[in-house]
């Protein structure tokens, strides 16, 4: 069986025209359709899930910090540091360490300082 020219050209051209469709939507879709590989996808996850631990977490580290007997002198304290020796404060004072661990995680402890230094003695009544 002999295959002509003009199919060879014909088989040619739509094999080419088919890469380059596959190409050019493999471009758009990456550029302008939103379509992320999966390590983009997993770092992504990562940091949602980070941000979430760090809005669940830093309310319970505030509370902890207004239930101490002396949170008004405390908040004083804090007050008058810096903001990175806050966080060291709020470190040191064990308000966000998790439940059951004494390790912190130190977004929660800087998020923790953040809202701490906003407060006002008021707020601890």
């Amino acid at each position: 069986m002999r295959i002509s020219k003009e199919n060879i050209a014909t088989v040619k051209a739509s094999l080419f025209g088919a890469a380059a469709g596959a190409a050019g939507l493999a471009v758009i879709g990456f550029s302008w359709g939103g379509w992320v590989t999966a390590g983009t996808a997993a770092k992504i996850a990562d940091r949602t899930a980070d941000a979430a631990v760090v809005l669940a977490l830093a309310p319970i580290c505030v509370d902890n910090f207004r239930r101490e007997p002396d949170a008004g002198a405390q908040l004083i304290n804090l007050q008058k540091m810096s903001s990175y020796d806050q966080a060291g404060f709020v470190q040191q004072g064990g308000w966000a360490a998790l439940l059951g661990s004494k390790q912190n995680n130190s977004a929660v402890t800087r998020a923790c300082a953040q809202s701490l230094a906003l407060l006002t003695k008021a707020d601890l009544g």
